[in-house]
């Protein structure tokens, strides 16, 4: 109750920047602000201790060299690079559960380019509890947590958002970080263009008895990709994705069944390996926002697009959408201009809108060319990924978008 900016609350005063969702990019751009001078006030509807479990649930990101330089922009690196796994290596290739790989692949190599590993790897729990731990001492910034949005109001150069609680929070710029489902943009009239994918992903963890290495695989498998991402400790983060009668059948097994069926689909090369964690499934389809921005209010992360995971970069495509848009209102508050005001709202639409389409198309059309076993399909992808990994420029190209180094980057992500 000593916190200045809630205080400002409870008296009926201002916050510059409300933000709705407390996963990880609302918290990351309440940072990214806060460090710019703002005042933020994020509500998150999960009580701390939620959001706090120590305990690993086999729930990892995959953070591209561009998304580490701006959690160390933003004082959240040094607390969890004790617990991030560098990738050194990606390797991409078609497979049949039982036949291991095919010698068809595209091999990157973080040796190719000069600024380090293309990404880590890094356990949700740590993200978490870092985020949590760093806002907090902050004064700049006002958690709330386990509450809710009943209701947002625009009026004139203030935007109000009242919660369930009875409180009333005033600011002059929301945003929507409260994922697919926003209730931000479904209050705003933001419409959604999206489809589904018949497939469903299982994400989980195991413990091998071979090192991985640091190398990233990606397997392009007739139901769906099947990504095993290295962690620390001999531990791999397993991203299966499958059609969604075959995963309801893969739920309902028990350990030892699932990793039964597993084993055909992971191979051999890492040794015996062992669940480590709980499993969790989520349908998988395609959600882009209509538009980024409405009056006073800008969407980010999975409120503004939701894409398949086939490259794992949903976080990366969200935290570019948080250094853009701090930049965005940081330049506009040193010109002395209406941080909500549609113009300069509009800038970060310009910026982001472009780079969130292609990477919805890409992910779809990736998701539609490789899940199948056509022959003539299989084939030429075959091809064509010898020939991506026979040509050094090619290969480069792909490494430095596989790091988040390519594209119009915001200053928080150019190190």
């Amino acid at each position: 109750m000593d916190n200045p900016a809630y205080l400002t609350i409870l008296q009926g005063m201002n916050t510059d920047i409300i933000i709705v969702g407390g996963g990880l990019n609302g918290p990351a751009l309440a940072l990214a602000a806060a460090r710019a001078g703002f005042t933020v006030t994020i509500i998150d509807s999960l009580p701390v201790d939620r959001r706090k479990k120590p305990g690993f649930d086999g729930r990892s990101y995959a953070l591209a060299l561009a998304s580490q330089r701006l959690l160390r922009g933003i004082g959240i690196w040094d607390q969890v690079t004790d617990n991030a796994q560098p990738m050194l290596e990606i390797k991409v290739t078609d497979g049949r559960s039982g036949e291991g790989p095919s010698p068809w692949m595209m091999h990157f190599d973080h040796a190719e380019i000069e600024e380090g590993p293309m990404g880590y790897m890094v356990e949700d729990r740590h993200l978490r509890r870092a985020f949590l731990d760093t806002m907090a001492k902050d004064d700049r910034i006002t958690h709330l947590p386990g509450e809710t949005v009943v209701a947002q109001t625009v009026d004139g150069t203030q935007v109000t958002v009242r919660l369930a609680s009875g409180k009333s929070v005033i600011g002059a710029v929301l945003i929507g970080s409260d994922g697919r489902q926003s209730g931000t943009a479904s209050r705003a009239g933001v419409k959604r263009t999206g489809w589904g994918y018949d497939q469903t992903a299982v994400v989980c963890a195991v413990a091998h008895e071979k090192p991985h290495n640091g190398i990233a695989h990606q397997l392009f498998m007739p139901g769906g990709p099947l990504a095993i991402l290295p962690l620390t400790d001999n531990r791999s983060s397993i991203v299966w994705s499958e059609q969604a009668d075959r995963v309801a059948t893969l739920a309902a097994m028990n350990d030892d069944d699932f990793l039964d069926a597993l084993r055909p689909a992971f191979g051999s090369f890492l040794g015996q390996i062992t669940l480590a964690g709980a499993r969790f499934t989520y349908p998988l389809g395609l959600t882009l926002a209509n538009s980024l921005i409405a009056d006073r209010i800008a969407l980010i992360g999975d409120a503004a697009h939701g894409v398949h995971p086939i490259a794992g970069q949903g976080l990366n495509a969200g935290l570019r959408d948080v250094a853009a848009l701090a930049e965005v209102l940081t330049d506009a508050r040193a010109r002395g201009e209406d941080i909500g005001s549609v113009q300069v709202l509009h800038r970060y639409q310009q910026w982001r809108r472009f780079d969130t389409t292609t990477l919805a198309i890409a992910t779809d059309t990736f998701n539609r060319l490789f899940s199948n076993d056509n022959p003539l399909l299989r084939a030429a992808r075959d091809i064509g990924m010898g020939l991506i990994n026979a040509a050094p420029g090619l290969r480069r190209g792909f490494i430095r978008e596989a790091a988040g180094l390519t594209g119009d980057l915001p200053k928080l992500m150019q190190g």
